[in-house]
């Protein structure tokens, strides 16, 4: 027999199509998820932004430190801080850039809305972002640190002639001024300008700001913003990144109840107020024991009192200064002193007051002096005055209850008065006793109270 074979040399190159067929196929479909992948991926990202107003502290600072991470991990193509301050804490801003100068998502910060500005260490923060914008009408600078008492006259020296060194404000410039000095140089931004901003209280509109190369943009509103920051190359830790922002979505990060109530506790302006509104509640309580509200709202005003002061750095000799003016205001109700204590504790509790946060070196918040500290020692000195008037009319009084309240009454002798004898006086019976012979049915007036009887006299005229 012999053997044929049934191979077909055709069937055996068509094998060899199909295969290179398949795999140009696996190929083509494998390129196609990676692409449809990093298309999703760009797809992904979202635009995060918070928005800070009022003081930089320790609440604003972890706030915005834990936006950074977020961002970082929930791959936001960049972070926009909207940004409304008038300064805080040299620690917290601290605690800020160093964060966004090693931040692997990008920052753009927006003074914002107009009129806003960003003073002090809200310009730091400004210079220390990636991209830095404003819009028309609001202003940055104005860095120098300052005495709360808003200066008041250089001190003088020794020999009467020039202004002595003040030691303290020198070393928080120099100290400022450097550290401002370091960021802008980073950021490639105008360093001679926020060198001036901290030593000479420069501050300029944000239109000057642009001119100077101090910020990269000024936008009338956000969809402005990321129009002109779109396509924009930015050297992040990780390399170069290019903003694609147009028409991401756009995510609102908020505070936590926790950090409201610290970002609120951490005006100095409120911890004063709720200082004095602690102070008065617990006096009314001593003096009106029972009636628990003030007592319980005193006692609350100055355990956030104690939790603001742990926030602020505030001066031991200004905290001394308002307690001894609160109790100078107290002791002139129960001391005639002819108002020198009310004028000695009106004078400790303004001068305390502009003293009390006073740390040039750690922060640059004040309290306001017109509007927090004279209203609130104007009030403060009417409640004292109320109490000092109702206490010297209280002096003057007659006696309305007691045994005491019968001297001055009149009567009638129910017997003759040898010197003893009975009187009829307010519906009883009493045994009188006169230095004068007094007969049956005259009328008497009560001169003393001695135990259960009373000394009398003839109440002539009468």
């Amino acid at each position: 027999m012999i053997a044929t074979s049934t191979r077909n040399p055709g069937r055996k190159g068509r094998g060899k199509k199909v295969r290179t067929l398949r795999a140009l196929g696996r190929g083509l479909l494998s390129a196609a998820l990676v692409f449809l992948s990093c298309g999703l991926a760009g797809a992904a990202g979202h635009l995060n932004v918070i928005t800070i107003e009022g003081s930089i502290n320790p609440a604003s600072a972890d706030y915005l430190i834990e936006a950074i991470r977020t961002s970082e991990a929930d791959g936001a193509a960049a972070l926009l801080i909207e940004l409304d301050t008038p300064g805080g804490l040299v620690s917290s801003s601290q605690d800020i850039i160093k964060a966004m100068l090693n931040s692997e998502v990008p920052t753009i910060v927006y003074v914002t809305p107009r009129g806003a500005w960003a003073a002090s260490a809200g310009m730091f923060l400004t210079i220390a972002a990636n991209l830095a914008a404003m819009t028309p009408g609001s202003s940055i600078g104005a860095a120098h640190p300052v005495s709360i008492g808003g200066g008041g006259g250089a001190p003088v020296g020794e020999d009467g002639e020039g202004a002595a060194r003040d030691v303290s404000m020198e070393k928080a410039e120099n100290l400022l001024a450097s550290y401002v000095e370091s960021i802008a140089k980073y950021r490639k931004r105008n360093v001679e300008w926020v060198v001036d901003a901290v030593r000479d209280s420069v501050a300029v509109d944000a239109e000057q700001a642009l001119e100077l190369g101090v910020i990269d943009f000024v936008a009338a509103d956000r969809s402005e913003l990321l129009a002109l920051v779109e396509g924009r190359d930015l050297e992040m830790p990780g390399g170069v990144v290019t903003l694609a922002l147009k028409g991401v979505p756009v995510e609102n990060l908020e505070m936590s109840l926790l950090q409201e109530i610290f970002n609120f506790l951490s005006d100095p302006n409120v911890a004063v107020i709720l200082m004095l509104g602690g102070m008065m509640g617990l006096y009314i309580e001593f003096n009106n024991p029972g009636l628990i509200v003030p007592g319980v709202a005193g006692a609350a005003c100055l355990i956030l009192t104690g939790i603001a002061l742990q926030i602020l750095p505030f001066d031991w000799v200004g905290l001394i200064l308002m307690l001894a003016g609160l109790g100078l205001l107290v002791a002139e109700i129960f001391v005639t002193s002819f108002g020198l204590l009310f004028a000695a504790g009106i004078g400790c509790f303004l001068l305390g007051g502009t003293m009390v946060f006073e740390q040039p070196d750690l922060s640059d918040l004040s309290v306001s002096f017109w509007s927090v500290l004279v209203p609130a020692v104007l009030g403060l000195g009417i409640f004292s005055g109320l109490m000092v008037f109702a206490l010297g009319r209280s002096l003057l009084v007659k006696q309305q209850s007691g045994v005491d309240e019968m001297i001055g009454m009149l009567g009638k002798a129910a017997t003759s008065l040898s010197p003893s004898g009975k009187i009829f006086i307010r519906g009883e019976y009493w045994t009188g006793e006169a230095q004068e012979f007094v007969d049956e049915g005259e009328t008497v007036e009560v001169i003393s109270v001695e135990g259960l009887s009373l000394r009398v006299r003839r109440a002539t005229g009468k």
